[in-house]
């Protein structure tokens, strides 16, 4: 009777015991926020300037030099008090015009462990940026960078807060990235079961194979748009593909107000006004270098969600 007795007891205790208490502590993700900036290369400064600060109207806060130089290695445009637009000038002729993309947490570091908790290959530790935020890159399966990134109260994107917002720009939110996807499959096992990020539409251009999947931030409303696709684009191609998208609240305002600037010389002429299949009005501009520029409402035409496309997944061509 007392081998009986001692035999639940010892099983009622262990099963007492915390989980993490038993076996490897399982670590939690950190919030993510938003998208916080896009990086592009670009052919010539001047060039980017004048579109993205003359033209579209974004104040050029701050910029850093090359160590121990005066030569540039990047500039700042502001969209918001939390999102920007990097602009590198070009070190080697390339057709891809992204660099990067970012994400915000609020844990840098936390985010690091859980992501090499995951697999992924993180650095060593979460290093201050010259701008005195907390960030370092990770690659995705596609072989995309993503920036994590987490404002400090010592950093310039919080000491600037609230200032270098122009009346004049033309957008004050940048409502998602667009990045080029080879492989759907890997993407989803990155951004969605390993970052947290929620599934909120798939949409074809033809009808017969998928073209995006809308992506959104675990902890916001911003997201990212995975562009499929299934032979190797043409330069033209990654410049539309690899895109940012500006909300406003009415797109013929905003373009009327766009056709009265001057488009810097060297740039595609925007497109016509149209409805997207996602049934919201946009206009797509290009800055000198092909990248994208979608300028779109944030609501469809009617009010009402569009249903995703149940078309199969396009396969990559070798």
């Amino acid at each position: 009777m007392k081998k009986h007795f001692f035999v639940a007891f010892l099983f009622t205790f262990t099963m007492s015991i915390p989980i993490y208490a038993q076996g490897k502590t399982e670590v939690k993700r950190p919030k993510i926020s938003g998208v916080a900036h896009i990086a592009l290369y670009v052919k010539n400064i001047d060039q980017a300037r004048a579109f993205y600060k003359d033209f579209l109207g974004f104040e050029e806060p701050y910029s850093l030099k090359k160590n121990n130089s005066d030569e540039l290695a990047l500039t700042y445009f502001k969209i918001n008090d939390r999102q920007l637009i990097e602009i590198f000038p070009e070190k080697t002729p390339t057709t891809d015009r992204l660099y990067h993309f970012a994400i915000e947490t609020d844990d840098a570091e936390g985010m690091r462990q859980y992501l090499k908790s995951k697999g992924i290959k993180v650095p060593d530790k979460t290093p201050t940026g010259r701008t005195g935020n907390l960030n370092y890159f990770v690659t995705d399966p596609n072989g995309i960078i993503c920036e994590i990134v987490q404002y400090t109260p010592e950093g310039w994107t919080m000491k600037n807060f609230g200032k270098d917002m122009s009346d004049t720009r033309i957008s004050r939110h940048m409502s998602h990235v667009g990045i080029m996807t080879a492989n759907l499959d890997s993407a989803l096992k990155f951004y969605r079961d390993i970052l947290g990020f929620k599934e909120t539409w798939r949409g074809s251009s033809n009808g017969t194979t998928l073209s995006w999947v809308n992506l959104k931030v675990p902890d916001g409303d911003d997201y990212i748009e995975l562009m499929l696709f299934d032979k190797e684009p043409s330069a033209d191609r990654k410049g539309t593909m690899n895109h940012i998208c500006l909300v406003v609240d009415d797109v013929a305002a905003s373009g009327k107000i766009l056709q009265d600037r001057k488009l810097p010389e060297g740039c595609k002429l925007p497109s016509e006004m149209k409805t997207g299949i996602n049934r919201k009005k946009q206009i797509n501009y290009y800055d000198c270098d092909g990248t994208r520029i979608e300028i779109m409402e944030p609501k469809t035409i009617d009010g009402l969600p569009v249903p995703s496309s149940t078309a199969p997944t396009p396969v990559l061509k070798k």
